[in-house]
């Protein structure tokens, strides 16, 4: 095979795997989903340098969702993702639609969704703030489309007893 198509085969291998880091497998899924994370609130972000670390997966509060991205160096971006307002601790600054802030060594940048938030936590300057913002607004969902789920509907049983518990009768006697 001549060397120039060689070459673009080799470039086209290696640009399909760019980003592959990024998304969930059906296993660690599956694994969050068992810790109660909900569906809904799994995001995966894409972070130049970095990579999901699929063992840091696993639930944050009743059922919001946490990873670590890292990097070949040891560093590493933590993302939370979780419902309700954001809260800020430290100086918070408004920038496009979410939040940015520096506090005790340390910088986040939080994407406001409805119902819930996107946020990346690293030390401060590890990251450069762009970056950072681009990384949690393009936050995407790992399952679904990012609705949450309906709720199950009640299960028709049809087999209990239209009166009472369905519990046996059993008459006391004497001592009982």
């Amino acid at each position: 095979m001549p060397l120039r198509p060689l070459l673009a085969l080799l470039a086209l291998f290696v640009l399909s795997g760019c980003g592959s880091g990024s998304a969930l497998s059906q296993a660690v899924i599956d694994q969050a989903t068992r810790q109660g994370v909900a569906p809904d609130l799994m995001y995966v972000v894409d972070l130049p340098g970095y990579e999901l670390a699929e063992q840091s997966v696993g639930a944050v509060n009743e059922e919001g969702f946490g990873a670590f991205y890292t990097a070949p160096d040891g560093r590493q971006v933590e993302m939370r993702v979780d419902r309700g307002p954001y809260a800020c601790a430290g100086t918070c600054e408004r920038d496009g639609d979410g939040w940015y802030t520096e506090y005790e060594g340390r910088q986040e940048y939080v994407a406001v969704r409805a119902g819930h938030y996107v946020r990346l936590v690293c030390p401060a300057g590890q990251v450069d703030r762009a970056v950072l913002k681009q990384a949690a607004e393009g936050a995407r969902p790992a399952v679904g489309d990012g609705t949450p789920a309906p709720p199950p509907s009640p299960v028709e049983r049809g087999d209990l007893p239209e009166n009472g518990d369905g519990a046996p009768i059993q008459p006391t006697g004497p001592g009982g």
